[in-house]
């Protein structure tokens, strides 16, 4: 069942049975960052550019595959008189262990069919350049596509050229990527995840929970769980909805979340109630967004903190930081520092150069 009600079918191959080295060799399938896509989304807004976006149909069906495999006749589907034989794949199915990659390296071949470049430091941007106003910048996430340049023809375009390729869906001006809810309103673009929100809360059975002010209790320090709680499943379905709310929209739960995360593979009691205490706090703020207005001149803008030692076990200290462009938050994070800072002082270097990589 999708997201918009309706419903599809795959035939998913066996690929618990794949062997590494025999039918596969590298499975990881880069995709875009969720801070670049709101990167992108506020330079769309300050520079004025028109968005328009698609979904790829069965997109794991187009990758060409690099290894020989044969999988078994479907059940119900084999051919008559020739059940005993076996198929040979030419292309990717569902279920392949490889079939992400697989549909990555088609997409980005037929891209530069396009005339587009994929840029360097992030695997799903591609650009195609031309004079004066006619580029065209590409987000992709698997089989979620967005157009946006300057030019509206221009894009458009590019567009149908891509859709001449593969089989899409038009979504025209773009609503929603990656469950997170687009609007429009004059020179201002609005992003949530409202909708996933209120089925993470619903999941958690919190719909009617008392609201919380904070996303955790002042001076609340997650301690190492050292009982044996069968809590993993629960605790983790929970702090994973969490944390993809966390990475899309939601920059206030960020150190609540990353901090009950470190505790997943042996949660506590205490750990899944301070998660659930979380998901208190989504239902009083459930109707926040992020906001970039295209007529801000306020530039690039990046602020920084940490503590010092506030770790009680290991003493190592907290980062936070984030980057606002357009008047809205682009990139946000809130983590422990890799190594022992002997001062405040060295603490805030820390983080000082842990934001300055992200500015650069």
């Amino acid at each position: 069942m999708k997201s918009d009600g309706r419903k599809k079918a795959h035939l998913v191959a066996k690929g618990f049975s794949q062997v590494e080295g025999l039918d596969f060799d590298q499975v990881f399938s880069p995709v875009v960052h969720f801070e670049t896509v709101c990167l992108m989304l506020a330079l769309a807004t300050l520079e004025n550019w028109y968005i328009t976006g698609l979904d790829v149909q069965s997109t794991y069906l187009y990758g060409k595959l690099n290894k020989e495999i044969y999988m078994e006749q479907p059940e119900g589907f084999a051919v008559p008189r020739k059940e005993h034989k076996v198929l040979h794949l030419w292309h990717a199915l569902y279920g392949l262990k490889q079939a992400g990659l697989a549909w990555w390296r088609t997409l980005d071949e037929s891209l530069k069919e396009l005339r587009f470049e994929r840029l360097k430091s992030e695997a799903g941007i591609f650009f195609y350049k031309k004079k004066g106003t006619n580029s065209v910048i590409s987000i992709i996430y698997v089989d979620d596509v967005l157009f946006c340049g300057p030019n509206k023809a221009v894009v458009d375009a590019i567009k149908v050229q891509f859709m001449r390729k593969w089989e899409c869906r038009d979504l025209g001006e773009p609503n929603e990527f990656l469950r997170m809810r687009i609007t429009h309103k004059g020179r201002t673009i609005h992003l949530d995840q409202c909708a996933y929100l209120q089925q993470v809360v619903e999941c958690c059975s919190m719909l009617n929970a008392k609201s919380a002010s904070t996303p955790l209790l002042a001076g609340y320090y997650a301690t190492k769980n050292t009982e044996p709680v069968d809590l993993h499943s629960r605790f983790q379905t929970v702090i994973g909805s969490l944390l993809y709310l966390m990475l899309g929209t939601r920059p206030d739960i960020a150190f609540a979340v990353t901090h009950l995360s470190c505790h997943a593979t042996n949660p506590s009691q205490d750990h899944l109630n301070k998660a659930l205490y979380i998901c208190c706090y989504l239902v009083g703020t459930s109707m926040y967004s992020l906001v970039y207005n295209g007529g801000s001149s306020a530039g690039l803008i990046a602020c920084m903190d940490s503590d010092w030692g506030s770790d009680p076990t290991s003493h190592l200290s907290q980062t936070g930081f984030y980057l606002k462009l357009a008047d809205g938050l682009i990139s946000w994070t809130s983590r422990v520092q890799k190594t022992i800072a002997y001062s405040s002082t060295e603490a805030e270097y820390m983080a000082l150069s842990d934001c300055a990589c992200q500015v650069t």
